[in-house]
């Protein structure tokens, strides 16, 4: 138990540092800052995501909780895919401030719809309470 609890509580610090990154990222993004040049402002959240996602697996696997088999687990797969997707057009791909900037905002509902489906454990997340 004592290990669950040691891995969830890293898990919970890189979503924390994954999400509080990506909307830095956004804001220096909409301002054009040059800051998004910085080596370590390209590598870390790749580095951080990497043990975010080996955290995830490794709580998943030590609980008994699989995609396809529990639909909440399930849900923040297809919402992590979605975030990917969102957050590389906002960040990257996007051709026009307009696009990153609607593609930052989606990214960001969808992390917080991630969130909420976690904490829940319901893959209605936020939205069991409408």
């Amino acid at each position: 138990m004592t290990y669950y609890l040691a891995i969830k509580s890293l898990h919970v610090a890189c979503v924390v540092l994954s999400g509080g990154g990506f909307f830095l990222r956004g804001i220096l993004m909409l301002n054009d800052s040059p800051i998004l040049e910085q080596r370590w402002l390209k590598i870390f959240p790749h580095v951080n995501d990497t043990v975010l996602l080996v955290a995830a697996l490794t709580l998943a696997v030590m609980a008994g909780w699989y995609p396809f088999v529990d639909a909440w687990i399930t849900a923040k797969v297809f919402g992590l895919i979605a975030y990917i997707i969102l957050g590389s057009l906002a960040l990257k791909a996007g051709r026009s401030k307009s696009v990153r900037l609607a593609s930052w905002l989606a990214a960001l509902a969808i992390f917080g719809y991630i969130v909420s489906v976690a904490l829940l454990h319901d893959p209605r997340g936020v939205f069991v309470w409408f």
